[in-house]
């Protein structure tokens, strides 16, 4: 499958969707949303964990708030979309690092960074993530909800890979379509694992090392297979970002320019680890 570099994307000034561009105006109407959404979701939460989801009414939750049933209507579909106030604009967040990547940034650390959006968004506030946390595991109605949000991350991340490949140059033995979804399912899973674990034990720990740490590994084990199989059919191939040789006791690393330094020491770290 032919790799076709990424090129970098300017600023949207317009939403894919076709409304209207952003604006000062838009952009505090876009703020007084979220501050509406938030308000909304601090409510619910409070009425589910003092009466229970069950028992818990829209009016109630709207009235919590301050504000009208219609109100609460025009932010959220139903109640149990009302504990997720963010993620609508995280996804939009994640969407943005993908199209400003820079050209020479490996699919997959551009990736990588993208979900990251979404783990600051549970960062953000730790005390809200926690208890929403233990009532999606108490209410199975909100574990779907949550599982359906988590699939538009992964689908915006599968689209991204496989964006990054002609679908047209496809030849037999050629896996990257493979990779590509695997690896968005591996980023999503990984930063789901973390993500667990650190809500388990009350938010505590630093969260982003741990992330760090789980990407290294999906990188370690998917991020020299994409593309793997380019440069057949008499293209050529793409030159890796680093190069590291062992010449006696000292180990020789040559890196483009443009190389991102994650890439350059990662390259320098499988070397050391081959040497013992």
């Amino acid at each position: 499958m032919q790799y076709r570099p990424h090129m970098s994307q300017p600023a949207r000034t317009q939403p894919s969707d076709g409304t209207e561009p952003t604006t000062p105006g838009t952009r505090r109407a876009a703020a007084q949303r979220l501050k509406m959404r938030r308000e909304l979701a601090a409510a619910a939460m409070e009425l589910f964990a003092a009466k229970g989801y069950e028992a818990t009414t829209v009016d109630e939750i709207a009235a919590a708030a301050g504000v009208a049933r219609r109100t609460f209507f025009r932010h959220f579909r139903s109640k149990e979309e009302a504990i997720f106030p963010d993620h609508d604009d995280t996804l939009v967040r994640a969407e943005a690092v993908l199209d400003a990547a820079p050209p020479h940034e490996h699919p997959l650390d551009t990736v990588c960074r993208g979900i990251k959006e979404v783990m600051r968004m549970y960062a953000a506030s730790p005390a809200v993530s926690v208890a929403r946390y233990r009532l999606t595991r108490e209410v199975p109605t909100l574990r779907e909800a949550e599982i359906a949000s988590v699939a538009r991350y992964e689908r915006l991340f599968t689209r991204y890979l496989l964006g990054h490949f002609d679908e047209g140059a496809h030849h037999e033995g050629d896996d990257d379509p493979l990779l590509a979804e695997v690896a968005a399912s591996a980023v999503v899973t990984a930063h789901n694992h973390v993500l667990r674990r650190w809500l388990r034990a009350g938010a505590e720990g630093d969260v982003e090392a741990q992330l760090d740490h789980a990407f290294a590994i999906v990188r370690a084990t998917f991020g020299t297979g994409i593309g793997a199989g380019r440069g057949r059919g008499g293209e050529a191939r793409r030159e890796p970002p680093a190069r590291a040789a062992r010449q006696g006791e000292v180990l020789v690393t040559v890196a483009r320019t443009d190389a991102p330094l994650d890439e350059v020491m990662r390259t320098i770290e499988k070397a050391l680890k081959q040497r013992s």
